[in-house]
């Protein structure tokens, strides 16, 4: 009796404490990820509600709906994120191109070297010029709070050959989103863009209606593309798979200064986390593909420089096609140039 009656009294202690940390919550920011809980989405928003949570005292309630339970594509959910129904979204560059044309920026082959440069660019005022942009275009409802990562680095893949030259893509049927940019970038690369779906590209692949993607390893392995063919990785690395996270605009200026500070410091650690979370991953992926027969392939820096040429018209094509292109091309490129001399100056430093 003693112990069912203590049994009786935590489980009511443990629901009271329950109801008294949901009351405690001043407000609450609802925020969603179109993937699963295997992606480097989901990581960032765990760190993102741990940390919002503590740091707010409770203050600050995260919950968390993953998939497409609030929302089911890009425009669909930036336009939720616009009305308030939610209040925090994260989305590729081709899932926000449709709204902010400019963010295909982002897609713009080999302008960026590697995780450091990349990493140091979307830490800093590049960043902020997409933000204000924004803001600006979608008449002050939506803004952008940070640039992490999802899956890595952009790399060709296909199921028919090698690709170590630009040669090599001449007729390949590639898949890509429906943003024009990437389909610009394959074009120029001499293979065929083929806009597909992301659930249909298995059977794409297994069907022949598509022989390659543009994917981080991770999605590769992820979706199990190697059993539907996928042979062939080359590691060109031409865009790096930025995440781009939107949050409501009236729901954060609501909040005071301190609470506001809180969410901010939020998104940092996110950033952060998405950052590292691909290169673990990518570790255990790259293995088993190579496992399981997979052929990848390193470009000589010689190669790298063909396809960069190759890719040339895309800049100018981007410049010209894309409302305000010019001008975010601008803010990235002085930010890679500061990048590179800051990254460079820091290497050195520590070579000595």
């Amino acid at each position: 009796m003693l112990k069912k009656t203590l049994k009786t009294l935590t489980v009511a202690a443990m629901l009271a404490g329950t109801a008294l940390a949901a009351s405690a919550a001043d407000y609450t920011i609802r925020a969603t990820a179109n993937s699963n809980e295997n992606d480097e989405d989901y990581d960032g928003l765990v760190v993102f509600k741990n940390y919002v949570e503590a740091a707010s005292n409770g203050a600050i309630e995260v919950e968390l709906f993953i998939g497409t339970q609030l929302c089911g594509n890009g425009a669909e959910c930036l336009q939720g994120v616009a009305d308030g129904t939610i209040d925090v979204y994260v989305s590729t560059s081709g899932g926000a191109s449709g709204i902010f044309p400019y963010v295909q920026v982002l897609d713009l082959p080999y302008l960026m070297a590697d995780d450091r440069i990349a990493e140091t660019v979307l830490s800093g005022d590049f960043t902020r010029k997409m933000r204000d942009m924004a803001l600006e275009d979608s008449g002050g409802t939506i803004r952008l709070m940070t640039i992490g990562n999802t899956g890595g680095w952009r790399n060709f893949a296909n199921t028919k050959r090698r690709v170590a030259e630009p040669s090599d893509m001449e007729g390949l049927k590639i898949r890509t989103v429906v943003a024009d940019l990437p389909q610009e970038l394959v074009k120029a690369l001499g293979a065929a863009p083929t806009p597909i779906p992301w659930p249909e590209l298995f059977t794409s692949f297994q069907t022949g209606v598509v022989e390659g993607s543009k994917n981080g390893i991770t999605d590769i392995m992820g979706m199990k593309f190697p059993d539907a063919g996928l042979k062939y990785v080359t590691l060109d690395g031409h865009a790096y798979m930025g995440a781009l996270w939107w949050m409501n605009n009236a729901r954060f200026l609501e909040m005071p200064e301190d609470m506001r500070r809180v969410v901010v410091d939020g998104f940092y650690a996110l950033q952060q986390a998405t950052f590292a979370s691909p290169k673990r991953k990518s570790i255990e992926a790259y293995e088993q593909f190579v496992a399981e027969g997979g052929d990848l392939y390193v470009p000589t820096p010689e190669q790298k420089v063909a396809f960069k040429e190759g890719a040339a018209p895309v800049f100018d094509w981007f410049k010209s096609n894309v409302g305000r292109g010019e001008e975010i091309f601008d803010a990235l490129a002085t930010a890679v140039a500061e990048a590179e001399a800051e990254v460079g100056d820091a290497r050195a430093a520590d070579l000595n």
